[in-house]
C-alpha cells in the first residue's frame, strides 16, 4: 500500500482506530485546561470568530475607501498593511523608499496620515491589528494620539499590534534594530498598555510568516511558542506580572490545505501553550489561554487558474474554524498575481460568512473532537514540537537559536523539500503541475503606481513647513534620553506623533542610539 506522509513528516495511517489515542491524553471539556478543544464552552455559540479583512495599499485616503467598503459588506474587524518604508522605519521621501511606497501596504508617515486611514471610522467601535513590528510602538503611538482626538475612551479600545520581532530575524527580515533593544521596545508596549491599554492586545506572536517562509506545521508551532517563551521571559526579566501581561498574548497562524493536519496544529498549540504558561507561573485561567487570529495560507495560492484559490481558501478557513480560532482573515482568490480586487475581497468574506452561517461548523465546540485520526494526529504534532522546542531551549531559546541560525537553517531545509516535492510531481499542486490546461496567465488586474510617493512627499513637506522646528527637536531629544536611561519609550513618543514628528525621524534617532541589525 502506497504510504501517505503529511508535509510535517508524520506517516499517516489507512485507517485510526481508540488504540491510537493515547492514553495520556486530557479529555478536559472545552474552557477548560489545558483548552485542547478551545478557551470558551461555548466557543461560537456565544461569539463568532472575528471576520477580518486585511487591506491597505497606496494612500491613507484610498486605504480607507476600502475599509468603508468592507465594514459595509459585514466585516467586524479591520486588519493593517502597511507599505514597506513604513515597516522599515523610512519616511516616503527617503531614497531607501523609492519604488515601494504605497506598494504593499498603506503609506503611514505622519499622525495626519494615521488620521486620514480612519476618516469616520470611530476607534471606540472597531477592533483593529496591525501587522507591524520594528516600528510597532510608533504605529501603535499614532493610534493612540488618533483615539485621544477623538475624544476615546482608552480604557475602551481593542486591537492587537503584531510587534513579534523575533520572527522577523528567523523568517521575514523587516527588523532595524539588533535583538536586545527590539526585545526592551516589546516589553515596554507590554508595561504601558497594561495600564493605559487595558484591552489591547501587546503582541501577536506569529506563525503565520515562519509558515510562508516554508516551514511545515510542527515547525510552525515549535519556532513560534519558543519566541513566546523568549517573550514572556523578557516581561518577567522587566517585573511585570505574568498574570496581567499574559492576558494580553496573542498569537497569529497559517491555515494551510491539510485539512485535517491544520486542525490538530490549532488544537496541539492550545494545549502546549496553557502548560508552558503554567510553568512559568501563571495561575489566572485567561493567562494559560492560547488566543489566535489565522490567515489562510498565502504561499499555497497560484496565479495558474486563480479561481482555484477560492476552494483552496474555503478548505483553509474551515480549518481554522474547526480549529477553534478567534479571528480569521481569508486571502483574495487573486493575491498571487496582484493585490486584492473588491471582488476578490469580497469573495474572501463571503466564504467566511458561508462557513459561519450555512455550514453548521460554528454550532458546537470542538466538532472534530473524538475523531481517532484527529486525536491521535493533534497527539503526534504536539509531541514533535515539543521535541523541536527541546532542541531550541538547548541552544539557549530563540534569541540565540536566530542568532546563530538554526531556526533560519530549519525553515530553509524545509522549504528546500517541499519544492523539490513539487517540481518531482511527489505533491500535487491542482492547475500548476498537474491538471493544467493552455490558458495564459491572468494579467495584474489592480496595482500601485509610483506616483503615490509624490503624493506622499508633498504631505511630508507641507506638514514639515508648517510646525515649529524647537518643539520638534525638544521632542526627538526626549526620545533619545528615554531611550539612554532605559525609561518607558512609549509616553515621549505619543508626545512626538502629536507634535507632528514623522515615522521615519523617530526611527532614526533611535538607529543612532541602538544602531541597525547586521545579520551575520
Amino acid at each position: 500500500m502506497k504510504k501517505a506522509i503529511s508535509d510535517s513528516g508524520i506517516e499517516i495511517k489507512p485507517v485510526y482506530n481508540k488504540e491510537d489515542i493515547p492514553s495520556h491524553r486530557s479529555d478536559s471539556p472545552p474552557g477548560s485546561f489545558p483548552y485542547t478543544r478551545g478557551i470558551q464552552p461555548d466557543m461560537y455559540r456565544g461569539r463568532l470568530w472575528t471576520m477580518r479583512q486585511y487591506a491597505g495599499f497606496s494612500t491613507a485616503e484610498e486605504s480607507n475607501r476600502r475599509y468603508q467598503y468592507l465594514l459595509s459588506q459585514g466585516v467586524s474587524g479591520l486588519s493593517v498593511a502597511f507599505d514597506l518604508p513604513t515597516q522599515i522605519g523610512y519616511d516616503s521621501d527617503h531614497f531607501m523608499a523609492e519604488g515601494e511606497v504605497g506598494k504593499v501596504g498603506v503609506a503611514i508617515d505622519s499622525l495626519e496620515d494615521m488620521e486620514a486611514l480612519f476618516n469616520q471610522i470611530r476607534l471606540e467601535d472597531v477592533s483593529t491589528s496591525m501587522t507591524i513590528n520594528s516600528t510597532a510602538f510608533i504605529l501603535l503611538a499614532m493610534y493612540v494620539a488618533l483615539a485621544k482626538k477623538q475624544g476615546a475612551d482608552l480604557k475602551k479600545i481593542r486591537g492587537t499590534v503584531q510587534n513579534d520581532i523575533l520572527k522577523e530575524y528567523a523568517a521575514r527580515g523587516t527588523y532595524i534594530y539588533p535583538p536586545q533593544p527590539s526585545m526592551r521596545i516589546i516589553t515596554d508596549i507590554f508595561e504601558w498598555c497594561s495600564r493605559e491599554l487595558p484591552h489591547w492586545n501587546t503582541i501577536s506572536i506569529s506563525g503565520y510568516h515562519i509558515r510562508e517562509a516554508g516551514s511545515n506545521a510542527v515547525q510552525e508551532v515549535a519556532f513560534t511558542l519558543s519566541n513566546g517563551k523568549a517573550y514572556v521571559k523578557a516581561a518577567l526579566e522587566k517585573g511585570l506580572d505574568i498574570n496581567v501581561f499574559g492576558k494580553r498574548l496573542s498569537f497569529f497562524f497559517n491555515a494551510h490545505n491539510d485539512l485535517f493536519e491544520e486542525v490538530a496544529k490549532f488544537r496541539a498549540a492550545r494545549t502546549m501553550w496553557a502548560r508552558i504558561m503554567k510553568d512559568f507561573g501563571a495561575t489566572d485561567p485567561k493567562a494559560l489561554m492560547l488566543r489566535f487570529h489565522t490567515q489562510t495560507g498565502g504561499s499555497t495560492l497560484t496565479a495558474q487558474q486563480p479561481m482555484n484559490n477560492i476552494s483552496r481558501v474555503t478548505i483553509q478557513a474551515l480549518a481554522a474554524v474547526l480549529g477553534g480560532t478567534q479571528s480569521l482573515h481569508t486571502n483574495g482568490f487573486d493575491e498571487a498575481i496582484n493585490l486584492p480586487t473588491e471582488e476578490a475581497a469580497s469573495i474572501a468574506l463571503r466564504t467566511q460568512q458561508v462557513i459561519a452561517f450555512e455550514s453548521g461548523a460554528a454550532n458546537t465546540a470542538d466538532p472534530l473532537a473524538g475523531s481517532y485520526y484527529v486525536e491521535s494526529l493533534t497527539a503526534s504534532i504536539e509531541d514533535a514540537a515539543r521535541h523541536l522546542i527541546e532542541k531550541v531551549d538547548a541552544l539557549g531559546g530563540s534569541v540565540t537559536a536566530i542568532e546563530n541560525g538554526f531556526i533560519q537553517n530549519e525553515i530553509a531545509a524545509s522549504a528546500y523539500e517541499y519544492q523539490k516535492k513539487i517540481e518531482s510531481g511527489e505533491k500535487t499542486i491542482v492547475g500548476l503541475n498537474a491538471f493544467t490546461n493552455d490558458a495564459p496567465e491572468p494579467q495584474a488586474a489592480f496595482s500601485v503606481d509610483d506616483s503615490i510617493r509624490e503624493v506622499q512627499i508633498k504631505k511630508l513637506q507641507k506638514l514639515r513647513q508648517e510646525r515649529d522646528s524647537s518643539i520638534t527637536e525638544h521632542a526627538l531629544n526626549e526620545i533619545r534620553e528615554a531611550a539612554i536611561s532605559g525609561s518607558n519609550l512609549m509616553p515621549p513618543v505619543i508626545k512626538a506623533v502629536e507634535q507632528k514628528i514623522t515615522l521615519g525621524e523617530i526611527a532614526d534617532t533611535l538607529r543612532k542610539v541602538f544602531g541597525e541589525y547586521k545579520p551575520s
